[in-house]
């Protein structure tokens, strides 16, 4: 399932009890859905977003018997024929579910290849980050997914400090500590661009990401944008081994998830087993596995 939302109103991709989130809602409507057959389909993420994270391109896989599908999809009486394809169907009777208006949106659905998991065949993830600095022109239709900066920053500077963060690294200084969950992280791309519109987008691409990575490696950066630390000062964070305070992690509001990549479908099984096996070595059972989650 290829899945969009608005952050805003969500208290997180996770499901929590009597609070509102994107996996609560969509696990509803799919209930709703798959209720006569006597299904309650649960699903998997890609990556867990915190509250107020946006996504374009989640990833998210459910496991449905084939008849269940089948009841769900096929023609209803006195209506015209549906599309050829059940997953089109699927994915049409979710969002209308959802409803016209709705800030969460399933963007497709295509049957699963052999051995695919949505977190744990996932290669890499890429967010985005949005910035608007007292050059860039206010649009009031981003304001939910823009962070304001009443000055003006160095974009130079910011990319140089930027490109030595990318690589193998312990991010340990960048994300929130978990005990026995890993800080080990390859930050494979890491880049900012201004837009026409004079707004400052961070492009981010790694294997995964720790909890509050992005929204703190991001945050590193707008301060030597602003002139608050030099442009290798980020780097020689990384030898802190621990959540620093040298810098402000920013607000959720500005992040998006905007694409989840994946190996060749021959490739998925042994990715999903060697990513199983690596969360093993550093999260103990009875501890969530705060990989992805940002």
């Amino acid at each position: 399932m290829g899945i969009a939302y608005d952050g805003t109103d969500f208290n997180g991709w996770s499901s929590q009890p009597g609070l509102r989130t994107v996996q609560g809602v969509l696990e509803e409507a799919l209930a709703t859905l798959f209720r006569r057959a006597g299904v309650a389909p649960r699903l998997t993420v890609a990556g867990r977003t915190d509250a107020g994270v946006h996504a374009l391109g989640q990833v998210a896989h459910v496991d449905v018997p084939l008849e269940a599908l089948a009841a769900v999809t096929r023609s209803r009486h006195g209506r015209p024929a549906e599309p050829a394809s059940p997953e089109g169907v699927l994915a049409r009777r979710i969002n209308g579910i959802l409803g016209s208006d709705a800030d969460v949106v399933v963007t497709g659905i295509d049957r699963a290849p052999s051995g695919f998991d949505a977190r744990f065949s996932a290669a890499w993830r890429r967010y985005e980050y949005r910035v608007a600095d007292a050059s860039a022109r206010r649009n009031p239709l981003d304001r939910r997914r823009t962070v304001v900066i009443h000055r003006a920053l160095d974009e130079s500077a910011m990319n140089a400090a930027a490109g030595m963060l990318v690589g193998l690294h312990d991010f340990a200084a960048y994300c929130k500590p978990r005990e026995g969950a890993t800080t080990i992280r390859t930050l494979q791309s890491y880049r900012w661009q201004r837009r026409d519109d004079g707004v400052l987008v961070a492009t981010l691409r790694a294997d995964a990401f720790c909890h509050s990575m992005v929204r703190a490696v991001v945050g590193a950066i707008v301060a030597v944008g602003e002139g608050k630390l030099d442009v290798g000062a980020p780097a020689e964070l990384l030898h802190a081994g621990e959540r620093t305070s040298a810098f402000t992690v920013m607000p959720a509001k500005g992040l998006v998830l905007a694409e989840v990549g994946y190996p060749d479908n021959d490739e998925l099984e042994a990715r999903a087993a060697q990513t199983r096996a690596r969360r093993r070595l550093h999260v103990q059972p009875d501890l969530p596995d705060a990989d992805e989650l940002e």
